[in-house]
């Protein structure tokens, strides 16, 4: 069996992406090593989609039209799970019962309303957003995806920090709840924002400072309404905190 790093960094690609790897290793150390590297995972990809935004553009594509294959094909990389995450807590949050019926809505595998119109925002969002950047060129379209995307998977750090528990005994969230320090989801903030800025300059620093109010917000209510946090948690923090900062790209 392979060491927690390696069998971490695995992890991390087998089950947030759609790549190939069969991950031999699942366990507490190894998923905490895959949330710690796991930023990195999502700085590749936006850089991917925001490259291939731009290339649709150049080639003569409607900003939007190239923004929404970018969020298309972001979601079958990631085999929509954390669309998924986002969708189930919009539906849980949404039904305003304690901790017990929340976490009941947000495993029935039926879509509510609440979903339907948090994922309509989101992505509609993201694909203007996308379709933004990539009207100002590969580099700038790149670079903000990268971003955005890598500060998404930042804040898996943020949601499993020592110290808050999982919301039930099983799952995803009972499996990395707290093994992150809570130095990691800054640090990697200032990384991500640092290497975006001689790019993006003062939009860089402002896409990331929202997105990470917008975690810590979204999170400590979740936190409050279910008692933890779970595997839902962790994709919608995700999926809010990459939609603000492509906004506020695209607005910058």
């Amino acid at each position: 069996m392979p060491g927690p790093f390696r069998g971490g960094v695995t992890l991390a690609v087998a089950m947030f992406t759609v790549v190939p790897l069969h991950a031999r290793r699942i366990d507490r150390p190894a998923a905490a090593v895959a949330l710690a590297v796991v930023p990195v995972v999502g700085v590749l990809l936006g850089a991917l989609l925001g490259a291939g935004a731009a290339g649709l553009v150049a080639a003569g594509a409607p900003g939007l039209l190239a923004g929404l294959v970018a969020v298309g094909l972001g979601a079958a990389a990631t085999r929509g799970l954390h669309l998924d995450g986002l969708a189930d807590l919009a539906d849980g949050l949404g039904s305003h019962g304690d901790a017990e019926r929340t976490l009941a809505v947000m495993r029935d595998p039926g879509t509510g309303a609440f979903a339907v119109i948090w994922l309509v925002v989101v992505l509609g969002i993201q694909a203007t957003a996308f379709g933004a950047l990539a009207e100002r060129g590969v580099l700038a379209a790149a670079v903000g995806a990268a971003l955005a995307l890598g500060l998404g998977r930042a804040a898996f750090a943020w949601v499993a920090r020592r110290g808050v528990p999982a919301a039930s005994p099983d799952g995803l969230g009972a499996l990395v709840a707290g093994t992150q320090p809570a130095w990691r989801a800054p640090v990697w903030a200032v990384v991500l924002a640092g290497a975006a800025f001689p790019v993006l300059g003062l939009g860089a620093v402002i896409a990331t400072l929202l997105a990470a109010v917008s975690v810590v917000l979204v999170a400590a209510h979740a936190r409050r309404r279910l008692g933890g946090v779970s595997g839902d948690v962790f994709g919608a923090c995700a999926e809010l905190a990459a939609t603000v900062a492509l906004a506020a790209l695209a607005i910058a």
